[in-house]
């Protein structure tokens, strides 16, 4: 069975087609993944290009090329992958390089088909870019592009995990939430040194502390109650028991009598 090119396009700009560089593609298959049986090649405008870079790479501006592998099991049909190209980024970049799209197009085709064979420019150390520039002298016959050397990740991004397992590249925002997290993990003490710092700040068992008391008045003296306080003198006369007094008797008073007629 021959290699299978399956083409599509969304946008209003025409890409170049089968005849134009379908001998590239086989060419590059024959080099780099003979047992591959087919790709899917599709033209998109920088609208849909953002739409995907959004979803896939957490990116939320457009791109020039997205390449998503595919994962064929043993006796399916040996499915290479999508390579994905915005011919708006493609041509504001051929106009800036002074190049025909159709080459910049088959730059972008060496780039994504290199990350469907499982190279990655993004982690690697240069390696992919500079098999991209051999490939470019020797199937094009021509020099590389500008773009070719150019590409790579910005400064301050990360790599990102998804739930799927699969990593993405983030900027902004997530990759310094990234940094932060990193951080608070390189921050964190081992576990035998948080061990240790428990048994250190343990504390002794508290020991009874005796508080001093006031002492108490004697029994002789008066306790002041609450209002304005007493003079001890008058308290203590009053308390003091009184002396008796004797009783002296009474005098009789004598009754005189006066003369005279009572009528």
């Amino acid at each position: 069975m021959s290699f299978k090119i399956d083409w599509s396009s969304r946008s209003k700009l025409r890409g170049p087609r089968e005849h134009s560089i379908g001998e590239l593609v086989r060419k590059l298959c024959a080099k780099l993944a003979p047992q591959a049986k087919g790709i899917s090649i599709s033209y998109v405008d920088d609208r849909g290009m953002r739409k995907l870079n959004r979803i896939h790479r957490g990116i939320n501006k457009t791109t020039d090329v997205l390449s998503f592998p595919a994962s064929p099991e043993k006796g399916e049909f040996h499915h290479l992958g999508d390579i994905v190209i915005s011919l708006e980024t493609a041509e504001k970049k051929a106009k800036r390089f002074d190049v025909s799209r159709r080459r910049q197009v088959e730059a972008l085709i060496i780039h994504g088909f290199l990350h469907l064979c499982g190279k990655d420019h993004e982690k690697d150390a240069g390696e992919m870019m500079a098999l991209q520039e051999t490939l470019e002298k020797e199937l094009l016959g021509d020099e590389p592009l500008p773009m070719s050397k150019k590409r790579g990740r910005k400064p301050g991004s990360k790599l990102k995990t998804l739930k799927s397992g699969s990593r993405v590249v983030v900027t902004g925002r997530a990759a310094q939430a990234i940094l932060r997290r990193e951080k608070q993990q390189k921050e964190k003490p081992s576990p035998k040194a948080s061990k240790k710092t428990k048994t250190a700040l343990k504390v002794k068992p508290k020991t009874k502390i005796k508080l001093r008391t006031k002492a108490k008045p004697d029994a002789g003296k008066p306790r002041r109650g609450p209002g304005r306080p007493r003079k001890v003198a008058a308290v203590a006369a009053k308390s003091a028991p009184k002396p008796a007094v004797k009783r002296q008797p009474r005098k009789k008073r004598t009754v005189k009598i006066r003369s005279g007629v009572i009528s």
